[in-house]
């Protein structure tokens, strides 16, 4: 065959063969960032009829990995026939694409440690992204850069939220604060949930979080970057209550959504609008919250901790004044001009915010005085969402339960989270997708990423509760799913994977003039409601409802209380899995004269890579000539709960026994120090983790 002819048939048949290409990676749903060498690995293939599969390198010249497919399943949220793909045992860590025969090629992912760390940061870089009242300049943006837009050092007080002191048009400033969603605006009610997860993600997980670097203005000022990234909201939040009275505003917004405009060309008037019930009790409790967290910080922020903490107090009273103050838009626009036709976070029902601040303010104060007028344990608890927020607070308590003392039933506190976290654990092994999400049909609503993203939050406390590796295994399963492993082939995370959103509803990213979204945020999901009215859905099922194209406000929208659960659920499985429980980058220290060979004797491989104990356990260490040794146990949050050696220790190896008897269930840190003496500074520092179930 002639070299002219053979071309024409490559031109002819290589958008065939592309076709095909395509039409095989959507065809075998994988995790498209990766695996832990010691975690869970699956995928699902759809719609074939081999009964074997591969995992190769990406070029497919090397097998790595090859077994049987799972039976053929129907998922009923997408009506697909999907066989799954285990490939667990499979721990060497390298690039890898796996292959069905017949059916083809996957999209390429990793298996490595840290393998979620780059998207750990991103998810939280996203809130920089969305910052209001500051130009984003290259340094920290890149070529998502952008001019300052609503410095909104000039709002206007609506008639709805006048009041004496401060009638209506009365001018105040309430900068800072992030954007919303896709718009421009500033709501109390999304802010507090979203920021709650941001710092519970700190809380929850300090020695990760103060070593992971996010490359913002404020890195390097002696704060965890996550808590820098908070407070940006946090102090827009403070400008939101009314000094006069401790009453917040339910939002701050122009009377109408803006055009697909950049911030800076968006300069409609806005507003401060009607104080709520809702938003004060959010507000109440992320203050709280904060209060405690900052506390840490003094020398860094001097009276910080009490600006909050009377924020949160003054916020509670005149919620206890105006309990069901409710905002309502349709009944504000009947009242007042201009009408306000933005985002409205309408809620009927205050009992879970009264909850949730009482758990807040109860655990930062310990005064059981805000319990009497709202139990926390009251009522059911389900998956966290912006209108349903009392499990937050249960979340609160079983983190803080060893000090809560006995005004607070802890066995009926832990046994309610571990109620909610057992209704979703055994939902992988009857899925088809081997996901939680899908549990039920009304997983599939307006922002059902969140839900996939909380339920793994749920999970995670039943974990550091329990130490039972099922839970923990049960929440990455719906971080595959946010990442490629689901009904749409879209890896939901834009910038990241094979496969992501390339057209989400957000202002900014459609205006900007640049091809690739702003990186790091959740696209909402799939959603059968189809609210926007677009066509173009991937198809009519409840789980490929999804359209990438802006407008999709409905699925492909943006939004922080999105975000803000795939923050914690990527952060914690980071920490979890890490070697280390910290960022790659930072390392042990392995100087001086003590060797290798550190390590827990009893234990064997787990997601950690070592198993709970009770009640003790052996620490072993060696040491290369006689100097002074010390081992210390903390716990997450930095408290020291045992010392074991301070003393001059010879050359030789050492076993010490460490019983736990006392103290509870969670994750723990083991750290040998040795030096000539205890006050010249350690020569060798090293620090491992372990897990005590009780």
């Amino acid at each position: 065959m002639s070299i002219p002819k053979l071309k024409k048939i490559l031109v002819i048949l290589m958008p065939v063969l592309f076709a095909e290409m395509l039409a095989a990676q959507e065809a075998i749903r994988v995790n498209q960032i990766g695996f832990y060498p010691k975690g869970p690995k699956f995928a699902v293939a759809v719609g074939t009829t081999s009964n074997v599969f591969y995992v190769t390198s990406v070029n497919q010249a090397d097998t790595l990995f090859s077994g049987a497919l799972g039976a053929a399943q129907v998922w009923p949220h997408s009506g697909e026939t999907v066989k799954l793909i285990n490939f667990t045992t499979l721990q060497k860590t390298g690039e890898y694409t796996i292959v069905v025969p017949g059916l083809g090629q996957s999209r390429r992912f990793f298996i490595k440690d840290y393998v979620h760390q780059d998207l750990s940061a991103a998810a939280i870089k996203g809130f920089y992204f969305q910052r209001a009242s500051t130009a984003l300049i290259d340094l920290y943006a890149g070529k998502w850069k952008r001019s300052a837009g609503h410095l909104d050092n000039q709002v206007w007080v609506h008639a709805s939220a006048a009041t004496t002191a401060r009638p209506e048009n009365t001018i105040i400033s309430s900068s800072k604060g992030w954007y919303d969603a896709g718009d421009y605006n500033k709501y109390i009610v999304n802010s507090g949930i979203s920021t709650y997860t941001m710092l519970a993600a700190y809380e929850h997980y300090p020695n990760y979080y103060k070593e992971l670097k996010l490359n913002i203005p404020e890195s390097g000022n002696n704060l965890p970057d996550i808590l820098d990234e908070a407070l940006w909201n946090i102090n827009w939040m403070l400008t939101m209550q009314d000094p006069n009275d401790g009453g917040v505003y339910h939002k701050l917004t122009t009377a109408n959504f803006s055009g697909m405009v950049m911030p800076n060309q968006d300069t409609a008037r806005r507003y401060v609008v009607q104080k709520s019930t809702p938003a004060t009790l959010d507000f109440a409790a992320v203050m709280a919250q904060a209060s405690r967290i900052f506390k840490e910080f003094s020398t860094q922020m001097p009276g910080f901790e009490q600006t909050c903490l009377t924020a949160a107090l003054n916020a509670w009273r005149w919620a206890r004044k105006n309990p069901n103050l409710r905002y309502s838009q349709s009944a504000l626009n009947a009242a007042f001009n201009p009408d306000i036709n933005t985002g409205e976070y309408g809620d009927g029902s205050f009992s879970d915010e009264f909850r949730w601040a009482a758990a807040e303010l109860f655990v930062t104060t310990k005064s059981d005085s805000f319990l009497s007028v709202s139990n926390p344990l009251a009522g059911s608890f389900g998956v966290p969402a912006w209108p349903n927020v009392n499990t937050l607070g249960l979340y609160s308590l079983t983190f803080h339960r060893a000090k809560l003392g006995p005004a607070v039933d802890t066995t009926a506190v832990v046994s309610a989270l571990l109620r909610l976290a057992n209704s979703l654990k055994t939902v992988p092994t009857a899925s088809a997708y081997h996901v939680v999400m899908g549990v039920s049909n009304g997983d599939f609503v307006w922002g059902s990423n969140a839900i996939a993203a909380n339920q793994g939050m749920a999970l995670l406390q039943a974990y550091r509760l329990t130490g039972d590796a099922s839970y923990l295994e049960a929440a990455l399963q719906n971080l595959d799913y946010l990442l490629g492993r689901n009904a749409t082939g879209y890896c939901f995370v834009t910038g990241f994977g094979g496969k992501p959103p390339l057209h989400i509803h957000h202002r900014q990213s459609e205006a900007d003039g640049i091809a690739d979204p702003v990186p790091g945020l959740l696209a909402g999901g799939p959603n059968p409601n189809r609210e926007d009215g677009c066509t173009g859905y991937l198809g009519t099922e409840r789980a490929r409802s999804y359209l990438d194209n802006v407008c999709s406000y409905a699925s492909n929208e943006i939004a922080i209380n999105w975000n803000a659960p795939l923050v914690y659920l990527a952060g914690a499985v980071e920490a979890l899995y890490s070697p280390t429980g910290k960022p790659t980058g930072v390392k042990e220290e392995r100087n001086g004269t003590v060797p290798e060979g550190f390590g827990l004797l009893q234990n064997y491989p787990n997601p950690y890579g070592r198993l709970p104990f009770k009640p003790a356990t052996n620490i072993q260490f060696s040491v290369g000539n006689e100097q002074w040794i010390g081992l210390k146990v903390f716990d997450v949050l930095g408290n020291e709960v045992a010392t074991l050696v301070d003393e001059k220790k010879s050359a030789g190896n050492y076993r010490v026994r460490f019983d736990a008897t006392g103290l509870t269930s969670g994750v723990y840190f083991y750290q040998l120090k040795a030096g000539s003496s205890p006050g010249t500074g350690p020569a060798f520092i090293a620090t491992k983790k372990m897990v005590i179930v009780q």
